[in-house]
């Protein structure tokens, strides 16, 4: 992977939030959720994260790569830059 989306970095900016306010556990809290699972378990930490995400879709966030390696060096992609590759995800349409 080159290029991914820090998590952390876009709760802060999306919520107007310091950095010291984006670990897991405190993300969670903050929008009205509890750690489900083992803490630091890769898959229980992952499916968190997704629950984060999910809600900041929900917020209006929009889900964009903001980090990339280049040249073996860690870039911040700047917010304004036009996509990359898939189009941002949409939140699943539920059938009655």
């Amino acid at each position: 992977a080159k290029k991914w989306i820090n998590i952390r970095k876009l709760y802060g900016n999306f919520y107007k939030v310091p950095r010291n306010q984006t670990k897991l556990t405190i993300m969670l809290e903050k929008l009205g959720m509890s750690y489900d699972g083992r803490p630091h378990s890769g898959l229980d930490d992952s499916k968190n994260i997704a629950r984060i995400a999910i809600r900041m879709l929900q917020d209006g966030c929009d889900l964009r790569v903001n980090e990339r390696i280049h040249g073996g060096q860690l870039m911040t992609v700047s917010s304004s830059a036009p996509l990359e590759g898939a189009p941002a995800p949409q939140m699943p349409r539920y059938r009655n």
